[in-house]
Formats: C-alpha cells, sequence, structure tokens
C-alpha cells in the first residue's frame, strides 16, 4: 500500500498536522512580536500610542521561567511579574511528560523554522545527515548549557537573592532588554545567527539537537513519559521511510519503542510507515502498549495549550498588574542609556 493510499485524507496525515501546527503558532508569535514592539515603543516613550503587553512574549523569558519555578517550589508563591513566562514553562513540562516534546514538535517557532531551513537544504542538496557518532555529539552541548542554568538558577541561588531579583527594575523590563539586543544587533550577535541558519541549512536539527537547553530539559523529562511510538517488529519491513522522515534523525526502524529525549511526538513516521498497523502512537511499556489514534499527540498538545491559558486566566497567572506609570519608569532607564 503506498504512502498515498493509507493516507486518504491528506489534512489528517500526522506530517500535515504537525506543520500546520508549527505554522500556526509561528505567525501567532509573529503578531506578538509586532504587538510586543509597539508595546516596547510606548514604554520607552517613543510614541504615545499605547498598545498592551501581549504575555506570550514571556515564552521567550526562559531563565526568568525557571526562576519563577524555584521560588514557586520553595515559597508557594507565584511569579507576579513574570506570570505568563512560569505559566508555559510548566505547560512545557507537563506536556512533555503526556505528549513527549510536544513543545518543541508543534509549539516553538525556532523549531519550525528549523524545519523550514533543513527542507531547504535538502532542495538545495547542501543538507547532508551526520555519522551516528558525530550526532550523539552534537547533542552535547545543549545538556552542558542547561547543567550551567541548573547550577546557577535551582542550585546556587538563595531565595533571598530570587526575592531581591524579581523586584528589581532590570527584571521588569526584562523582555524590553531582550528586544534591544538583536535592535541593531551587535556583530557577535549576527555572526552567530549566521552561523545557526548556515547550521540549520547543513545539518539537520543543528539548533534543536545541538545547543537548546529548554529542548534538553524537556527531552530528560520526556523520558518518563508513558506515551510513545511503537514498531511492530513482527509486520515491519525494514523500508526505514520512517527514519527518513524523521526531524530528530531517529532510527525509528531499528527501536521497537521511540521514546528518547529526542522525540518530539511528530508522528511523521507513523505517517510515512506504508504497512497499516506498524507503526503507531500509545500509552504503556512492553506488552500493556494501549494503541492511540494517530492525531492523539497534536490535538493533545493544543488542548493543553489551551486548558493552560484559561487555567491562568482565571487564576490570575497569565497578566502582570505593574501599573503603567511604572512601566513607563522602569523603561526610562533604557531611553537615557541608549539600547543595552
Amino acid at each position: 500500500m503506498s504512502r498515498k493510499e493509507s493516507a486518504p485524507f491528506s489534512l489528517f496525515r500526522p506530517s500535515v498536522a504537525h506543520r500546520a501546527a508549527q505554522y500556526a503558532f509561528l505567525f501567532f508569535y509573529i503578531y506578538v512580536g509586532a504587538r510586543f514592539f509597539a508595546y516596547a515603543m510606548w514604554a520607552m516613550g517613543e510614541t504615545e500610542t499605547f498598545t498592551s503587553r501581549p504575555p506570550s512574549v514571556e515564552a521567550f523569558l526562559p531563565i526568568g521561567a525557571l526562576v519563577g519555578l524555584k521560588r514557586l517550589l520553595l515559597t508557594g508563591s507565584y511569579d507576579p511579574i513574570h506570570p505568563a513566562g512560569l505559566t508555559i514553562l510548566l505547560m512545557a513540562l507537563v506536556t512533555a511528560f503526556l505528549f513527549r516534546k510536544g513543545f518543541c514538535g508543534y509549539l516553538c517557532p525556532v523549531g519550525a523554522i528549523s524545519g523550514v531551513l533543513e527542507r531547504l537544504g535538502k532542495r538545495l542538496g547542501i543538507s547532508r545527515p551526520l555519522p551516528r557518532i558525530v550526532s550523539v555529539l552534537l547533542t552535547v552541548p545543549k545538556y552542558l548549557l542547561l547543567a550551567f542554568f541548573v547550577k546557577i538558577v535551582l542550585l546556587d541561588m538563595p531565595v533571598a537573592a530570587l526575592e531581591g531579583f524579581i523586584r528589581t527594575p532590570y527584571y521588569r523590563v526584562a523582555d524590553t532588554k531582550m528586544l534591544l539586543f538583536f535592535m541593531p544587533p551587535s556583530l557577535t550577535v549576527v555572526l552567530i545567527l549566521a552561523a545557526t541558519l548556515l547550521g540549520s541549512l547543513l545539518i539537520p536539527g543543528f539548533w534543536c539537537r545541538g545547543f537548546c537547553p529548554y529542548g534538553a530539559l524537556l527531552g530528560l523529562v520526556s523520558m518518563f513519559s508513558p506515551t510513545a511510538i511503537r514498531r511492530d517488529k513482527e509486520t515491519c519491513i525494514n523500508c526505514r521511510r520512517c527514519s527518513g522522515v524523521c526531524p530528530s534523525r531517529i532510527e525509528v526502524h531499528a527501536k521497537e519503542r521511540v521514546s528518547g529525549p529526542e522525540c518530539v511526538g511528530c508522528t511523521e513516521c507513523v505517517g510515512a510507515c506504508p504497512v497499516p498497523g506498524c507503526l503507531g502512537t500509545g500509552l504503556g511499556w512492553g506488552k500493556r502498549f494501549a494503541r492511540l489514534p494517530r492525531l492523539f499527540l497534536p490535538l493533545g498538545m493544543v488542548c493543553a495549550v489551551l486548558l493552560f491559558y484559561f487555567w491562568a486566566e482565571a487564576a490570575g497567572h497569565w497578566r502582570n498588574n505593574i501599573p503603567p506609570e511604572m512601566i513607563r519608569r522602569d523603561h526610562q532607564s533604557i531611553r537615557e542609556m541608549g539600547h543595552p
């Protein structure tokens, strides 16, 4: 049976669902970025036209979210300055356990852009898969970066320092400082971005596999997930189509249970398999493995995002209550000192 025959409704093919979710969230982040830029211009006094701050921009403050997480665990208090960032981190951790690295596979804009660059590299004929040992070694830097941030935030920073830090003007304007870091970017930033873009064209998953500490954290959590892709070795014809379409370059054809830290739960391997029932998503280990619908992961991720959002809005854990006059006062120092 051909792949086309095995998936007559292309809208429901895993690869289509995967990329549709990626692009939808990518366009959403572009919208958030545009609104945040307008907000930052108002906050710094560059315009008198007020634009409300989009809380979703805090997805780009993972270190602040890690600080908020430690404070929540030690004091029981939610971050009042960047509550959405903490909510997004909690959502990412929970969904990593329930739906594998679904945050990376469906929600992350960097992952979406990385996928586009990988496909472009293939079209240009310049993208090359790495030898297995090199591919494994490429994952080391992100775990080292994760260990560094875990040490300085979760291990070394005492509660008093946490409380003091979140009350500083610097923490309140951390999102704007992040924006201005790229306006205009320094030569170092340009070179790093250029190297990342070129690396993504040449090496599949260059940034995600090698340098993203956020992905490393979610990958470790996903290793304990009961959700996995399972291959029936009895019906497998070893065509290796599953491994060929895997964005994480996992050798799906050689595994019975795909549950390692690199699996993003995209289920593209399931859609590529020409043998009905050979690959499937399910819950459990060994003989206690219950098959689930192929759209369980993408639909589960979307539902989880909505549930966390509505919960955070209802509980007051999505928007901060910083008065406009304080916002402008905190940003005044940025305007006076120039871009950092």
